[in-house]
């Protein structure tokens, strides 16, 4: 299938099954900018670090690049130096491929942790990869980057810059293993806007804070999140105004929230989404350390699953999460229905009426800690029997 909205201008995309895959399946993408463009990214804040996330760190000092590629089913992850000589060769290789220098291919991997990554798989596949690069390619490149992942994650947002029209156009992937800092999964995002790479980091880092730093499926954090921005000015503005800058971080926040949804959504097998917010805390940490207790407990995630309005399990996590509070000031609602009112139940009756609401794909909840003025958010999903089978059969 192939989408011909999903372009952005000067920018070609293509995916090939190489064989990293067990299934066979599309495995290995590439996005490449015809001119040289501005580049930013952030990156997993966990100490165990991919090569690819090592090597695109690096590579990302220069403020430009020209190509991503990356591979599903291998994560390159704990593989030592030879690890990070397969990241290099796998720039290398693609760099020469398409005619640029090595330092400008950012590359990117996830899959099974621990196994070498076959670079001479990767090698083999280029020729036709390069082949078939197209304007019209993003969107096998999404289905190429999937894992546990059960659709292709595609966002694009549309704005005007010095009048000219250009477009942000992200891709994501992730399922499992995922809870920030950073952005627990990989996603690719690009623009024909022009802008400079310091005001694109800045953008990039004004955005993932609200929007991939504020989603969970499990509290696991990978070894090879990125979120990585591409901005190759072929719209043909001059340099941004604050008023259009700001417009563009809109465009990103955007994108970048509408592929965080996405991936709670397709949650390893999650069947709702749910708002966690948390109103009337002490304080701005409080108020983000009680959401993510919250969206985290296994213990309240599995009553999402089951429909069950067990306020309990709520109290107890907010309980231990070291916030200030007081149970008898504690409100909570699911969606517009109350169930505890001062740290107390108000019966069955709107127990069961929230059941009903936790029947539906989304629904929030909503706590009231009475505690201060500061409020905060997470977006989580469902635990479910689905999730243990998927992640206790991954390598097998």
């Amino acid at each position: 299938m192939h989408e011909t909205r999903f372009t952005v201008k000067g920018f070609k995309a293509a995916a090939v099954a190489a064989g990293l895959k067990k299934n066979g399946g599309l495995d290995l993408a590439l996005i490449f900018s015809e001119q040289d463009a501005a580049a930013a990214g952030v990156f997993t804040t966990n100490k165990v670090k991919a090569a690819p996330v090592i090597l695109s760190k690096e590579f990302l000092q220069n403020g430009t690049a020209r190509a991503i590629i990356a591979n599903s089913g291998n994560a390159n992850a704990c593989t030592g130096i030879s690890g990070l000589d397969n990241a290099r060769k796998t720039a290398g290789i693609t760099a020469e491929a398409l005619g640029v220098r090595s330092d400008e291919v950012l590359t990117a991997s996830t899959g099974v942790i621990g196994e070498p990554l076959k670079t001479d798989l990767i090698a083999n596949a280029l020729p036709g990869l390069v082949d078939n690069l197209a304007e019209e390619g993003l969107y096998e490149a999404a289905r190429a980057i999937m894992t546990t992942d059960s659709f292709p994650k595609i966002a694009i947002s549309d704005g005007l810059a010095d009048g000219r029209p250009y477009r942000i156009l992200g891709i994501a992937k992730g399922a499992g293993m995922i809870m920030p800092n950073m952005a627990t999964m990989l996603c690719f995002i690009i623009s024909d806007i022009k802008i400079e790479p310091r005001n694109l980091k800045s953008a990039l880092l004004a955005s993932v804070e609200t929007t991939f730093n504020r989603i969970t499926v499990d509290g696991d954090t990978s070894t090879n999140d990125m979120a990585l921005v591409l901005a190759n000015g072929m719209a043909g503005n001059r340099s941004l105004s604050s008023m259009e800058y700001n417009d563009f971080v809109s465009g990103l926040k955007h994108v970048m929230g509408d592929l965080s949804r996405m991936i709670v959504r397709d949650g390893e097998g999650a069947t709702k989404l749910i708002d966690i917010v948390v109103r009337g805390a002490h304080s701005q940490s409080d108020a983000l350390i009680a959401a993510r207790t919250v969206a985290n407990s296994s213990l309240v995630k599995t009553a999402f699953y089951g429909q069950d309005p067990n306020w309990g399990r709520i109290a107890a996590a907010l309980g231990r999460s070291g916030i200030v509070m007081e149970e008898n000031k504690l409100d909570i609602w699911i969606d517009d229905i109350q169930i505890v009112a001062m740290g107390l139940g108000k019966g069955t009756g709107p127990e069961k009426d929230a059941s009903g609401r936790m029947s539906q794909k989304e629904f929030s909840l909503t706590v009231d800690l009475n505690q201060g003025k500061y409020e905060d958010r997470m977006v989580t999903c469902d635990l479910t029997h689905e999730y243990v089978t998927i992640n206790a059969n991954y390598r097998t």
